[in-house]
């Protein structure tokens, strides 16, 4: 296993019905954050799969139900409501760890608890980890690398961050979970797995999550103008959220710990992004520049070498061919129709 030049313990034994002789018992993956955007999309497909027991824990703080209702009932899924700032004690074989908000009217909205489950929560999953032999899944971020002075950024970039910042509760807090999941792989030997996702976006997303893509769609539908943050030149890169999660289950189901960036690396900038929302949905919307929030980074691409290397990973969907997707969903939820 690649331990980022560690020696590690071997991991903790995982439950004696992995090894049945006579039963093949399913695969249990716990998702946390599964209610969420990115969280419900992993469990559709990992629903798929008719080996595959799922548990999903979600306080519902930026998740919503509505997003599992096709699962809810079915003999193979579970749904618990749970904070994971507190214990949580079920028998799993995986952990994808994705709760925590991660959109800035969110995390800025309580920072305390932001940071609360990037430490405590991200400490409580590693905790269960070792305590049943399972295999975890960070979903960290591409904000561990601040506002970068490397472009693309590469996962050896160690990145440019305010630690007192608006922001700081996500960026920092994303950064001791990554510390945290390597020491707990140096000291306990768990397995473990990080990815660094980039701007995601797809049908799903919260419509007033304050994310660029579903800002403007929103505004577009709604007939407002489109409020470009000032200057209008940062770049930003977008990865279609089926596109992350296949990266996600890759990582899982291979051999590398990680970190690895996923995201796509189709740069746009904002005024970019703005006059192709207004071409697609709504031709004649104004785009309107507003003031910008402090520590906005200023460029931001994914370097997907290693994915593609060691994952076999790259996007596939065009930005051209998912804004119609989520154009549809936010029709539907906002009750537009189309003209």
């Amino acid at each position: 296993m690649a331990t980022n030049g560690t020696t590690t313990k071997p991991p903790p034994m995982p439950s004696p019905l992995r090894n049945s002789k006579f039963l093949q018992s399913n695969m249990r993956i716990l998702v946390t954050g599964g209610a969420g955007f990115i969280g419900s999309h992993l469990v559709d497909r990992l629903m798929q799969n008719e080996k595959n027991e799922v548990i999903v824990a979600d306080n519902y703080f930026t998740g919503s139900k509505d997003n599992l209702k096709k699962w809810i009932g079915h003999p193979r899924f579970e749904l618990i409501r749970h904070d994971v700032t507190e214990p949580l004690m079920v028998e799993v074989d995986q952990i994808y760890h994705l709760a925590c908000p991660a959109s800035p009217i969110f995390y800025k909205y309580n920072p305390v608890k932001t940071i609360k489950t990037n430490v405590i929560g991200t400490l409580n999953m590693l905790g269960l980890a070792k305590r049943v032999g399972a295999r975890i899944l960070l979903t960290s971020t591409s904000e561990v690398y601040g506002d970068p002075l490397v472009h693309p950024q590469t996962e050896s970039y160690w990145g440019n961050v305010n630690p007192i910042g608006v922001r700081s509760c996500y960026d920092e807090g994303k950064r001791v979970a990554e510390t945290l999941v390597f020491d707990y792989h140096r000291q306990h030997g768990i397995e473990i797995r990080i990815a660094r996702i980039f701007n995601t976006y797809g049908p799903r997303m919260n419509i007033d999550d304050g994310r660029v893509v579903s800002n403007f769609i929103a505004q577009a539908l709604r007939g407002e103008a489109l409020t470009v943050q000032k200057p209008g030149t940062q770049t930003r890169s977008f990865c279609y959220v089926s596109d992350m999660v296949d990266g996600l289950m890759r990582l899982m189901e291979g051999d590398q710990t990680g970190p690895i960036n996923i995201g796509n690396p189709g740069e746009f900038t904002m005024v970019e992004l703005a006059e192709t929302v207004k071409e697609l949905i709504k031709p004649d919307v104004e785009i309107k520049m507003v003031e910008n929030t402090p520590d906005d980074p200023r460029q931001r691409k994914p370097d997907i070498s290693k994915a593609k290397e060691v994952l076999g990973w790259e996007p596939k969907v065009k930005l051209r061919e998912g804004l119609p997707l989520m154009e549809e969903d936010f029709r539907l939820r906002l009750g537009v129709l189309k003209k």
